[in-house]
């Protein structure tokens, strides 16, 4: 890929080129929309060109993305905001049109100990209102990392979030916490009947899928149907998973990854039965954050790719599956930005927009 980085003086106007580069035989075109917004972690439409953007230190904000006008709501939320933790997704109803209901993550102090939380609130007139917690998970723990989190809805209006391990290894195959796997919910936040787990004593009915390390990417892929989920690995390990109701994806007791402390590797080794295995490894670890499933046009030659952030290799992952799920392409936009890639969403004109942890949110055209 060829690419042409521009540099901008600061009193240009808003939403200019920094970037162009080729893929597919599209141009690209990169446009810096905002900057300066602290660490943007989750991002959602509520309006043809207005984004609701959660900020980790609990801040909501609304972002034109035609005019570059931006409003900081009233709305607070009292996050836990240690280390990862703090203001995370978030995401519109799927009856938005009607219910004005939008859905969001975040660290809460639960005894002194960050739980990840699911909340909801109700948006009119610009503002937040009637905020309202859904669930407050059995994820407390004393560290300060690993709580998930992307919130995701199938077409049967079931919603999706991820929790992380919690730094607590024993987590990710233990079915009464739900730390360490993929919650499925109903929109009031009641339990589905048909939950993998819900006759069983000995586990949280909520739990869809388990065994996760940091799933910090869930997508619900509309066109083949499916749960795509990116978890973080350790020293190398990161996985993109096709999440199945019920399955156990390995961790701890499986893993690519190695320990940060020696160079042996976690767990029993990569596979053993009864666990799944990933739908792509990166080694050396990337870092994956959040990702989609491209939708676009039908003759787009992006529809279908796997679009993935990296936070620690500073870059914009493509993956292009064959039709035996197999990567048969792999391509890193971004990389001469250098930015730590923390959101990635697809607009109503099939456009990508990305935000990054040094405050900035690009707009990536894909002609």
């Amino acid at each position: 890929m060829k690419f042409v980085l521009f540099l901008l003086s600061p009193f240009l106007l808003y939403a200019q080129t920094v970037l162009n580069f080729q893929s597919e035989n599209r141009q690209i075109e990169v446009k810096k929309l905002f900057s300066n917004l602290g660490v943007p972690w989750g991002m959602t439409f509520v309006g043809n060109k207005e984004l609701l953007v959660t900020l980790k230190e609990g801040t909501f904000v609304l972002l034109d993305t035609q005019s570059g006008t931006k409003k900081v709501l009233k709305a607070r939320i009292d996050v836990l905001l240690n280390g990862q933790g703090g203001l995370l997704d978030i995401q519109t109803s799927p009856n938005f049109k009607n219910d004005r209901t939008v859905y969001f993550t975040y660290v809460k102090s639960v005894d002194n100990q960050g739980a990840t939380t699911l909340a909801k609130a109700r948006f009119e007139s610009g503002e937040l209102h009637d905020m309202q917690d859904i669930v407050v998970t059995q994820s407390q723990s004393d560290t300060s990392r690993h709580f998930g989190s992307r919130i995701t809805f199938d077409e049967q209006e079931h919603l999706f979030f991820g929790v992380g391990d919690r730094g607590v290894r024993s987590n990710g195959q233990d079915l009464l916490t739900h730390a360490g796997s993929i919650l499925r919910l109903n929109l009031d936040g009641s339990v589905p009947k048909d939950n993998p787990f819900v006759k069983e004593n000995r586990a949280r009915p909520e739990i869809y899928s388990y065994g996760h390390r940091n799933p910090q990417g869930l997508y619900f892929d509309k066109i083949n149907q499916r749960l795509i989920e990116g978890e973080h690995g350790p020293r190398g390990g990161d996985e993109v998973n096709i999440i199945q109701k019920g399955a156990n994806y390995g961790w701890a007791t499986i893993s690519y990854g190695k320990e940060y402390w020696n160079p042996l590797p976690v767990g029993e080794g990569t596979h053993k039965k009864g666990m799944e295995q990933p739908l792509k490894v990166y080694i050396p670890s990337i870092a994956p954050s959040s990702l989609i499933v491209y939708q676009g046009e039908m003759n787009s030659p992006f529809r279908g790719n796997i679009f993935q952030g990296a936070l620690k290799l500073t870059h914009l992952n493509r993956l292009v599956l064959d039709d035996k799920d197999n990567v048969i392409t792999k391509e890193r936009w971004l990389e001469d930005m250098h930015e730590r890639i923390r959101n990635v969403i697809e607009d109503n004109s099939g456009n990508l927009l990305i935000s990054t942890d040094s405050g900035n949110i690009y707009q990536l055209i894909l002609k």
